[in-house]
């Protein structure tokens, strides 16, 4: 069952603000080695600690997984001086073995989870199209669309990251050491407003930040139900956690100090009725693309050619879009997912593999209309989220997407509309007759100029074009059918 919308940990915004950008945060304060009383690791807020009543909790879903995908973790137990099993079925019994003594009174070995994270592959910025120029002689540029090289970015294989509330529970704590770290994530979430180190631009409530916590803790503990017993008399006895108390602190300072998004601290993003992983260097899905999925489903409710077709999702990001549609489309329809970036692949691919949709949802690298080729004039629908912020108002983003999410997944070009352009030009060769295309815009002038523009293609135009809003109301998002 998925969670309400209200109760989500909402994405970042994605529009500018009118603040200017914000000044440099310094970097964080290194954690000292943690007690069992870690009481005040920083310095910069009051000592004393508002009350504070218990926060909703975020319940979590767990779809039918690959064991090969949940174990691959395992897998990389040099830390710890364990050799690397040869099955994961040995690793995860050398796991069992090494956590089988009693919780109250030896606590099972600590690993650093840190130590297990692969680092991401870094992408180069999508440079931009001619379409930069757009005017009122727009036909002049469309001839010339970009088309990017596979060659000009790594193509170097990334391992994505396992999502917190998947990880194995290989360390432990008290219940005491986890009563002190939220009181100190509490004093520094309310130290936002009063540090001046601290980047105040679009601040997020302290309510929220109290909630997100809460959310952490869920996610990294084995029994989040112990948080019931916080000051009993249990409170020395130890219990299980996803990562080390260490990690909890920095992830914790990270989202404060350097603004970095919740989502990329536990790993994951609720939307629909899935929990998708995610992390740096793959774009955060928001709630109001999720109208993109409602609107196919519209479309195929009626179309049953539509519904048994070949759809597509380009710039896929964390796969959301396709994985969407294919639960729309059911076990009829087939779905290619692409994207440029080899984090974004590898990480829609996990996701794929982790709702064992991979017979039904192709993922493919490259830039836009590039793997398509062997299915030309064959697609019923194509669907894309693409970069559509206009540069100039990059510097203005909120620091949670400005400075974490990837650029090349924001910035449209001079007025944003680079891409929507050129996707709008290609389509209309890329789809079979009476195909849908639906693609999301930043609102405002820019889903009446994409809509005008699909309208008066002077060769293959669109039928039925439309113009949807969101859930706030705002007209962003424009489709129509291949005449």
């Amino acid at each position: 069952m998925n969670l309400p919308r209200a109760i989500r940990p909402p994405s970042p915004f994605w529009f500018p603000l009118t603040q200017p950008p914000p000044p440099k945060t310094p970097a964080p304060m290194s954690l000292s080695s943690h007690s069992s009383s870690l009481s005040s690791p920083f310095s910069y807020y009051s000592p004393s600690l508002p009350s504070h009543s218990s926060a909703p909790q975020k319940s979590q879903i767990t779809p039918s997984t690959n064991a090969s995908i949940q174990i691959t973790h395992f897998l990389a137990l040099s830390a710890t001086q364990i050799e690397k099993p040869k099955h994961p079925s040995k690793s995860i019994a050398l796991l069992s073995l090494s956590s089988s003594s009693s919780p109250s009174k030896n606590p099972p070995f600590s690993l650093s989870y840190s130590s297990l994270s692969s680092a991401f592959c870094n992408t180069s910025k999508n440079p931009h199209s001619v379409f930069s120029s757009y005017s009122q002689t727009r036909w002049l540029s469309i001839t010339n669309a970009p088309s990017l090289s596979l060659s000009s970015h790594s193509s170097a294989t990334h391992t994505p990251k396992t999502p917190l509330f998947l990880r194995p529970s290989i360390h432990s704590t008290t219940l005491q050491d986890l009563q002190n770290f939220r009181e100190w994530a509490q004093k520094l979430s309310l130290s936002i407003g009063s540090d001046s180190s601290l980047s105040k631009i679009d601040q997020p409530e302290p309510s929220l930040l109290f909630r997100e916590i809460e959310w952490l803790l869920q996610d990294a503990m084995e029994d989040y139900t112990a948080n019931t017993q916080m000051g009993s008399s249990t409170n020395n006895n130890f219990l299980r956690l996803r990562t080390s108390l260490e990690d909890l602190y920095a992830l914790w300072e990270e989202r404060i100090v350097k603004r970095r998004p919740f989502q990329y601290i536990v790993g994951c993003e609720h939307w629909r009725d899935m929990v998708l992983a995610v992390e740096e260097g793959v774009l955060i899905p928001r709630p109001e693309t999720e109208v993109l999925v409602d609107m196919v489903e519209e479309v195929v409710r009626e179309r049953k050619d539509l519904r048994e077709g070949l759809w597509v999702d380009l710039g896929t990001g964390s796969g959301a879009i396709g994985l969407g549609i294919s639960g729309v489309l059911g076990e009829s329809g087939l779905v290619i997912a692409v994207d440029l970036s080899p984090v974004a692949i590898a990480v829609a691919k996990y996701n794929i593999e982790r709702y064992n949709l991979q017979d039904r949802v192709e993922v493919r690298q490259g830039s836009w209309f590039e793997p398509l080729q062997d299915v030309k004039g064959k697609i019923a629908g194509l669907v894309s989220n693409p970069p559509y912020i206009p540069s100039e108002h990059i510097p203005g983003l909120q620091p949670e997407v400005g400075k974490h999410e990837p650029i090349s997944a924001l910035d449209g070009g001079k007025n944003g509309m680079d891409y929507l352009l050129h996707l709008c030009m290609e389509s209309a060769s890329a789809l079979t007759p009476g195909g849908f295309v639906a693609f999301e815009t930043n609102g405002k002038d820019q889903s009446k100029i994409i809509a005008e523009f699909l309208h008066t293609m002077p060769k293959n135009g669109f039928c039925d074009v439309k113009i949807r809003s969101d859930f706030a109301g705002i007209p962003r998002f424009v489709t129509g059918f291949l005449r």
